[in-house]
């Protein structure tokens, strides 16, 4: 039998290499996340494989799974460890290779596989190493299922099945992009700068592009795990500063910045004005509402109040929903309400039926911008969004906040704000008008500014956003008023950003 996982055991030891660590909290909300021999070990890797095959298992679902593996020095052996762990427990096993992530989603429909288990650290520094899992396609695993994973893999409920196997699949990402390309191609002459930090995205969405018939400058698409310029992250400002001084530099008609595991897209105007991913998704609602009237889009609470509020977007009959940030709930979302298209301001946008198949491609996310920039010939990026009503909105910053503490700070923080609101009391001079808790807190004061914070689902940290129509002055005034109140809680580090 296989042993029961410990939560620690110390590198170079005897213990080490002879028995599986896994630490409780790497299990996330929706996928799963560990530092590398810090956190987990190969045996335990292993673990998680069985554990995820014996729950296949008992969840009825047919035990066959795609799986793939991103750019990362120690991805590959780690894929390998969860494939060993996934044939004990009885599971076919169909291996794409190096991947994306929305390429591995891709093979479920492609492959007819009903499982995938995709190993990357996404957009997680150097260090990290996860997976995401589903088995409901084009779903992925939401707290319910990762937390009867996470009980059969730390106790040790293994159940072990014959049948199991493995099979290498050739050349799947050239079926990924064909899929991809399968669409008119474009018909404006645009210059298209492809930024992707050195990670997975640099071999494919070049090509895609270049199929798509527009001109392409690569930018850092050599593979380099070492990650040597900035992490491949398009929601951190040193890749946007880096994509824009490259528009600058080349007369680019836009960016595309994609993420480590190629399922975030971030874009950058024609100017190099840095546009946010939630800011970009009311442009594409607006663009795709226009051909498919009385739409429903699913929002995160972290994105702009304008998808509630803009002029033109309402005016194709769109509704929009927002809803917990995360790309297991949003697309959870999407699906459940048959939604057109479902965006996230971390850059995550999930393209249901008839554009896309209900999971985030950073890839398709780029598609459809250059599409919507074809369908409005007279319009550059800057005019696009230059014709979005003003608001002044902060990236998303991450104050350090350990795993095991943050969603307890978090629950102090909500109550705060709650009782400064059956008080009577001010923020930034003006009375809270209202108070959503689906996700975190987001507070909302008269004029509209608001400030939200949540408990990152994926690193020890707590997230803050905050936006304004008003001013930029309310803008920071908001902010320094709720990183006030986080102060308030000793267990609140350094931000990763701020404004």
């Amino acid at each position: 039998m296989f042993p029961k996982p410990s939560p620690f055991l110390k590198t170079n030891t005897y213990a080490y290499e002879s028995a599986p660590m896994v630490k409780p909290t790497g299990f996330r909300e929706y996928d799963a996340r560990w530092l590398f021999e810090k956190e987990i070990n190969l045996m335990g890797v292993q673990a998680l494989g069985l554990g995820l095959g014996t729950l296949l298992h008992e969840m009825g679902v047919k035990p066959e799974l795609a799986t793939g593996h991103d750019f990362r020095s120690y991805s590959a052996s780690i894929k390998y460890a969860l494939v060993t762990g996934l044939m004990a427990a009885g599971v076919k096993v169909k291996d794409i290779g190096l991947a994306l992530s929305p390429m591995a989603y891709f093979a479920q429909f492609a492959l007819d596989t009903p499982a995938v288990a995709m190993v990357t650290a996404s957009h997680n520094d150097n260090g990290w190493t996860g997976v995401k899992m589903g088995a409901q396609r084009p779903v992925t695993f939401g707290p319910d299922e990762m937390g009867q994973l996470r009980d059969i893999v730390l106790n040790g409920k293994f159940r072990y099945a014959d049948g199991g196997g493995y099979q290498f699949v050739e050349n799947f990402p050239d079926v990924y992009l064909a899929d991809l390309a399968n669409r008119p191609k474009i018909k404006r002459k645009l210059k298209v700068v492809a930024a992707c930090g050195n990670g997975t995205a640099g071999a494919f969405a070049p090509k895609l592009l270049e199929r798509l018939g527009v001109e392409v400058i690569p930018m850092d698409t050599d593979l380099d795990w070492n990650f040597p310029k900035y992490n491949p992250n398009p929601e951190d400002m040193e890749m946007l500063h880096a994509m824009a001084a490259k528009v600058k530099e080349t007369g680019a008609d836009v960016a595309l910045g994609f993420d480590g595991d190629g399922d975030r897209c971030g874009v950058v105007d024609n100017n190099g004005e840095e546009i946010f991913a939630d800011k970009i998704g009311v442009m594409l609602a607006r663009d795709l509402g226009k051909l498919h009237p009385n739409s429903t889009f699913v929002v995160d609470v972290k994105s702009t109040g304008l998808y509630a509020t803009d002029a033109a977007l309402l005016a194709t009959g769109a509704k929009t929903d927002y809803w917990k940030t995360g790309h297991s709930y949003i697309k959870r979302r999407v699906t459940d309400l048959k939604a057109l298209a479902g965006f996230e301001k971390s850059g995550h946008f999930f393209f249901n039926a008839p554009v896309g198949r209900g999971y985030d491609d950073g890839l398709l996310t780029g598609v459809h911008v250059l599409e919507m920039l074809d369908r409005n010939p007279d319009k550059s990026m800057a005019d696009l969004y230059a014709d979005l009503p003003k608001t002044w909105g902060s990236p998303t910053m991450s104050p350090h906040c350990d795993d095991e503490k943050k969603y307890g700070v978090v629950d102090r923080v909500t109550q705060r704000f709650k009782d400064m609101q059956a008080k009577g009391e001010t923020i930034i001079g003006q009375k809270i008008r209202d108070i959503v808790t689906v996700n975190g807190i987001r507070v909302t004061v008269e004029d509209g500014t608001w400030g939200l914070v949540r408990a990152s689902s994926n690193k020890p940290e707590l997230v803050v956003v905050v936006e304004s129509p008003a001013s930029e002055a309310n803008l920071r005034a908001m902010f320094a008023a709720v990183d006030g109140v986080l102060r308030e809680n000793p267990e609140v580090g350094a931000y990763n950003q701020t404004i």
